[in-house]
């Protein structure tokens, strides 16, 4: 059966939104590994829109980056040029983020209008705008974290700001799906697949446990202190994993254990998966569940070689990217997964 056209812009929409948070996610490891981050130190919501136009604009926005301690304790001696740099990154990601706002709310006040959205769908999609929302406001806070005496962003709240990414990026893929099956009616049963969709949720909460490292990682700049792989400069675990008191905060402060959580995780992911390929064949599934499954295979072995040879060149930007931008993948398959399990098994 063929998707009704509404339903089809509908899920063309979702599913655009869905690829432009994917670039702001991408365009976002692009400002963080440029460290270009805080180089817009005011937060305008409205009038940020615009960039500075003229050279005498120019300066003044040059001169007020100068009073906050990135440029004083890193930047000192900056040229105006160098700072045009990292102010373009800054600003195309926060421009991202109000293009993606207009780009789902004309949209969606046109399909609740038209009544194409109705129902409880009015009321899925807009907590994705909600979300979105609260997204804005975390990236200010994050920035705002580095306009103190210490001119790096928390990376707490680094890591909040990407999984509230990959997060709201997820819910909107999920719903798309959601609403492309439903309309299409092509939901068969698959029985007896319980353990095998806990397992697979199991797999996703440890991916995005992995991804919360990884943002550790990028925030403290662990990533740049060992680069060998397999060992940690000479040994499998460093000594250094403990050196910080209490013990427990060596597990979120201290960059050789943080760096060592990162790979310990990837190194239990890739068996794992690899066991759930193999354990999934016990299942007679749809075409869609075997394909995202044998996918999620492929995707943690490419983004396991990525993250070897990310380490091995102490994190150049092309690979730091293409590394997070792979976890984006994994988590994308694993959740496509999660939803062709959980659809299927709801209605037996």
């Amino acid at each position: 059966m063929g998707l009704d056209p509404k339903y089809r812009s509908i899920v063309i929409w979702l599913f655009s939104i869905y690829f432009f948070v994917g670039l702001m996610v991408m365009v976002g490891g692009i400002t963080r590994l440029t460290r270009s981050g805080l180089s817009i130190v005011e937060w305008e919501p409205f009038t940020g829109i615009i960039p500075p136009l003229s050279e005498t604009s120019w300066q003044e926005e040059f001169e007020n980056y100068k009073q906050y301690p990135e440029y004083k304790k890193n930047n000192r001696g900056m040229t105006l040029e160098e700072f045009k740099f990292i102010f373009f990154w800054e600003f195309i990601h926060r421009l991202l983020g109000r293009l993606v706002g207009f780009l789902f709310l004309i949209p969606f006040l046109y399909f609740v209008i038209r009544k194409s959205l109705k129902g409880k769908d009015i009321y899925l999609t807009a907590a994705a705008f909600v979300l979105g929302g609260l997204q804005g406001f975390m990236g200010w806070f994050m920035v705002e974290s580095g306009l103190r005496e210490m001119p790096r962003v928390s990376h707490y709240r680094l890591a909040a700001h990407l999984l509230l990414a990959l997060l709201i990026m997820m819910y909107i893929f999920w719903i798309a799906l959601y609403i492309y099956f439903r309309e299409r009616r092509i939901l068969p049963e698959l029985k007896h697949a319980e353990r095998l969709r806990n397992f697979s949720w199991f797999i996703t909460a440890l991916i995005v446990f992995q991804i919360m490292y990884g943002a550790f990682t990028a925030g403290i700049r662990a990533g740049y202190m060992y680069n060998t792989f397999p060992l940690m400069g000479n040994s499998l675990i460093p000594s250094e994993i403990f050196n910080l008191n209490p013990a427990w905060i060596n597990f979120f402060e201290n960059m050789s254990a943080i760096q060592f959580i990162h790979r310990t995780l990837a190194w239990i992911l890739l068996p794992l998966i690899l066991f759930f390929f193999f354990y999934s064949k016990k299942f007679h599934l749809d075409r869609l569940s075997r394909s995202s499954i044998a996918f999620l295979l492929l995707s943690i072995n490419a983004q396991f070689i990525i993250g070897i040879f990310t380490i091995l060149y102490a994190v150049p930007v092309f690979l730091g990217v293409l590394h997070q931008m792979g976890a984006v993948v994994l988590l994308t398959f694993s959740v496509l997964i999660n939803f062709s399990l959980t659809s299927r098994s709801s209605r037996t």
